[in-house]
């Protein structure tokens, strides 16, 4: 038997501390084999015994999360899920440390050991950990510049009315939030219209949507239920949401709703592909990028069934080799690209 993958807890709170090193203890497959009440203390035990993961939350007394981040980055790399409020800015910060190197983000809302929410707690927790866990470390530069580009000056768009005939759907987890980024920053602005389920927790989507917005020449947003799909816009499952779309006559709209989770999670990239495979057929593309687990092959299957093209990203430039391998497995994908080709094959869809 292989042996646990070793994790560090750190947090001000005894009680957070506590409840995660129980939640994480759970799972054979994890080992809490320390605990810091800030990153001194953790410095200090990691020199003693190095952890496979850490989790680690952002505001904390004597150093902030995102300093110790960008220190451990720089002299002694190693794979960070971060724990963040859902305020705005801990949303932001959240982003930010993922930036930075950061693998995984979950709500500190997720923390919950009442019977009601505690599997739900732990499927959140312990998937992050292992995702985390499979992730490549990325080793800061000592005078690494920002990543944080100038806003982008966006073109005088399409017109806002313009439906979008066809529709391009993507599933993203794991390493999810670079790629898209990477795809969509090049996007033209008459773009057929995007649908986006992005592994992410309830309260991020939003401040990552805004982010994306900034840089793309696509209108970007966290999507609301009804939405019209329209060219030229990048609709984001909000997290702790599943999305679908639906066809009312010649247009495709929105569905934003509650649900069990699906493959484990929720929004699900199975739920939008059968939704897509159902209402727009040969009128689509799906893309399937990278992440742990499963989520989104069979949907992919679907619309590769249903007269769609379909797109799985290849394993040297995904982060975690998961879920697109599922699907390439199952057969679900027409192509297999790297993340440079699938931004090609997005800006020339039409």
């Amino acid at each position: 038997m292989e042996r646990p993958i070793k994790v560090m807890v750190i947090d001000d709170s005894a009680l957070v501390r506590q409840t995660l090193k129980d939640i994480i203890s759970s799972d054979s497959q994890l080992e809490v084999i320390s605990t810091a009440a800030d990153p001194y203390i953790a410095a200090n035990k990691i020199r003693h015994n190095i952890p496979d993961v850490i989790t680690l939350d952002i505001e904390m007394p004597r150093m902030d999360g995102l300093t110790f981040l960008k220190t451990l980055m720089i002299q002694c790399p190693l794979p960070v899920v971060i724990i963040s409020s859902l305020t705005q800015e801990g949303s932001r910060m959240a982003l930010r440390a993922l930036d930075l190197g950061a693998v995984e983000v979950v709500a500190k809302s997720e923390i919950r050991a009442t019977k009601a929410h505690l599997e739900e707690s732990k499927i959140r927790i312990t998937d992050a950990i292992k995702a985390a866990y499979m992730a490549p470390v990325r080793r800061l530069a000592l005078n690494r510049p920002s990543r944080e580009e100038k806003p982008f000056i966006k073109s005088v768009r399409p017109s806002t009315n313009e439906t979008s005939d066809s529709i391009i759907a993507i599933g993203a987890s794991t390493g999810g939030t670079e790629a898209l980024r990477y795809i969509l920053k090049d996007v033209p602005a008459n773009n057929v219209g995007i649908v986006v389920t992005q592994h992410m927790p309830a309260g991020f989507t939003r401040s990552f949507a805004e982010q994306l917005n900034s840089l793309c020449e696509v209108t970007v947003k966290e999507a609301s239920d009804g939405d019209h799909i329209m060219r030229g816009h990048v609709y984001i499952a909000p997290g702790g949401k599943h999305m679908e779309i639906y066809r009312n006559g010649t247009m495709f709209f929105v569905r934003v709703r509650d649900g069990e989770l699906v493959n484990r999670h929720r929004p699900s990239v199975d739920v939008l592909f059968n939704s897509v495979a159902k209402h727009a057929g040969m009128n689509a593309l799906g893309v399937i990028m990278t992440g742990m687990g499963r989520d989104g092959a069979e949907g992919l299957l679907a619309m590769k069934a249903a007269g769609a093209k379909t797109i799985a990203q290849d394993e040297a430039s995904s982060v975690v080799f998961g879920m697109p391998r599922e699907a390439i497995k199952l057969g679900a994908a027409d192509l297999v690209l790297s993340l440079t080709e699938i931004s090609e094959r997005i800006k020339k869809y039409t």
